[in-house]
């Protein structure tokens, strides 16, 4: 199964050790990902001033919103890549590939266009302050120019995912985000360009990302080969794709779609808050990509063992998994409650800013591994080919909490801190519906494979 010294072999000896092989790449990946927004952040922070480190906040949410569907898709390429992988059929592995990479290509594009004319409409809607939504149409116009380069890297990561391979994607985001900060501080600090300067760093770091990503598929020895005169839609391994993939972009979407419904409600706090929460949710996503590396994990190994029919090894996966999303985001979480004023203090130097950001770190951090724990089940049931459930319970548990808490609750009890303990509780009730959902989903998809096999 293992072709080159970058793959891991998932089917195969011991889980514990692999799935953090796995996994720490990922998140380190994830991690300099990140590092692109937060170096923006930093620099506007410090050498543009606070309008501009919340102009670039305030665009996090409604970016995610718009890009989270076609991301989410790339999930379905993962899940669909590693079981074929796994399986032997080496043929339909090109297929789903070379289909991802044009779908990519093509989702990027749509993306300019949205990007270009959804800016200052969805940000009017959002309450974004007269003060700063000039500044933020200019840097979500520039940034989204990138989406073409960003999709076909995740895309391309994804496919090397299925495979195992978690390194070389990492040492091409280290490439790029030492790109990135270099272009930062050249743009703003000596060109004075602002948030323009900040978001053509962006893109032309991703720019980068996507060549060489692209460049490890081409030159490749293994079934994921890319060639790119085969590059076309093919219909079967599109629609499996999507039937992984598109509920869980739609589940990305909606529950960004919360969150910028939270972000107008900080809005109407002014841009001192705007700004703490920006620094703030800047910190809480490195607390994210921990977790949810774990859970791309469990994804990719459950996806490859259900497709080389190793159905013992599927229980072990989901407990080791779990384990690990209990340790790693209560040292995150911990380290963030104990040093936040001082990581704060990386972004801004304005002490009512790290007030603020402070008043939300108290309540989300420490009960992060719920977070965890609500990730977790989805992704195993992706990776068993089960994604519609999931998403409804997901949709229901995160957005539900969230938005009845934002409509009824908050307008009675108005603090950044009671606002942000629709967090932890939608994290525990969509926690609760995924496991129940989890039990049912597993014996199925047993019953289904065994079935199967006794007809072959």
């Amino acid at each position: 199964m293992k072709t080159n010294r970058f793959e891991i072999d998932m089917i195969h000896g011991p889980l514990m050790p692999k799935l953090i092989s796995f996994a720490l790449p990922l998140m380190l990946s994830s991690v300099l990902q990140l590092l692109f927004n937060a170096v923006d952040i930093i620099v506007v922070g410090n050498f543009t001033g606070s309008e501009a480190l919340a102009a670039v906040g305030s665009t996090s949410a409604l970016i995610n919103l718009y890009i989270n569907l076609f991301t989410g898709i790339s999930l379905g390429a993962n899940v669909l890549a590693a079981r074929k992988y796994a399986s032997g059929a080496y043929d339909e592995m090109s297929d789903a590939v070379h289909t991802a990479i044009l779908t990519a290509l093509i989702s990027g594009c749509c993306m300019i266009l949205a990007g270009f004319f959804g800016s200052r409409p969805s940000l009017i809607l959002m309450g974004t302050p007269a003060n700063v939504i000039d500044q933020s149409v200019l840097y979500m116009r520039i940034y989204f120019l990138g989406m073409p380069f960003f999709m076909l890297y995740t895309y391309g990561a994804a496919i090397l995912r299925a495979v195992g391979d978690t390194r070389r994607p990492l040492l091409v985001l280290t490439a790029a985000g030492l790109l990135n900060a270099g272009l930062n501080m050249i743009l703003v600090i000596v060109f004075h360009l602002g948030v323009a300067g900040v978001a053509i760093a962006t893109v032309i770091s991703q720019l980068l990302s996507c060549i060489l990503v692209l460049r490890i598929l081409m030159t490749s020895d293994g079934p994921y080969r890319l060639d790119l005169r085969k590059l076309r839609i093919h219909k079967y391994s599109f629609l499996q794709i999507c039937q992984v993939g598109f509920p869980a972009g739609i589940q990305s979407t909606v529950i960004t779609f919360s969150n910028t419904l939270l972000q107008s409600s900080v809005n109407s706090f002014g841009s001192v808050s705007m700004a703490g929460y920006t620094a703030a949710n800047n910190l809480m996503s490195f607390l994210y990509v921990g977790v949810n590396s774990i859970t791309q994990a469990g994804m990719s190994f459950t996806s490859q063992n259900l497709g080389a029919r190793k159905f013992r090894r599927l229980d072990r996966i989901l407990i080791d998994c779990l384990i690990l999303e209990v340790l790693l985001p209560l040292f995150m979480g911990g380290m963030g409650f104990l040093f936040g004023p001082k990581l704060l203090g990386i972004y801004t130097t304005d002490a009512a800013v790290i007030t603020a950001g402070m008043e939300i770190v108290s309540i989300t951090f420490l009960p992060y591994f719920l977070c965890g724990f609500m990730d977790m089940f989805p992704g195993i049931m992706r990776g068993m080919g089960h994604a519609s459930v999931p998403m409804i319970l997901s949709i229901i548990g995160t957005v539900g909490t969230r938005v009845l808490w934002i409509f009824f609750y908050f307008p009675h009890h108005r603090s950044l801190g009671e606002l942000f303990l629709s967090y932890p509780l939608s994290w525990f009730a969509t926690f609760l519906m995924q496991s129940i959902c989890f039990y049912f989903v597993r014996k199925i998809t047993r019953e289904k494979y065994q079935a199967k096999d006794s007809l072959d």
